[in-house]
């Protein structure tokens, strides 16, 4: 498993499902689809769900293209880590 701060910010969560294991895979599936930067802005959906709202509905450009790479990775590390 692997660590790092989508793995840090994920047993941060009050999420009930979270665990070692689990937060250490998302975190390898992170390694695989984001850059340092992309984790960086992920990890604030964490702490506050209506940024990651905020992203999903934005017009720009630059969340539209982070939206997508960050989407992809979601639902891989769905799929990885069940």
């Amino acid at each position: 498993m692997a660590s790092g701060p989508v793995s840090d910010a994920c047993l941060a969560s009050d999420r009930k499902a979270r665990s070692p294991a689990l937060c250490g895979c998302i975190q390898a599936v992170a390694n695989d689809s984001l850059n340092g930067a992309e984790q960086r802005r992920a990890i604030r959906f964490y702490r506050d769900h209506q940024s990651a709202q905020d992203t999903r509905q934005s017009n720009r450009a630059d969340d539209e293209r982070f939206w997508a790479a960050y989407t992809a990775y979601a639902e891989r590390a769905e799929r990885v880590c069940r």
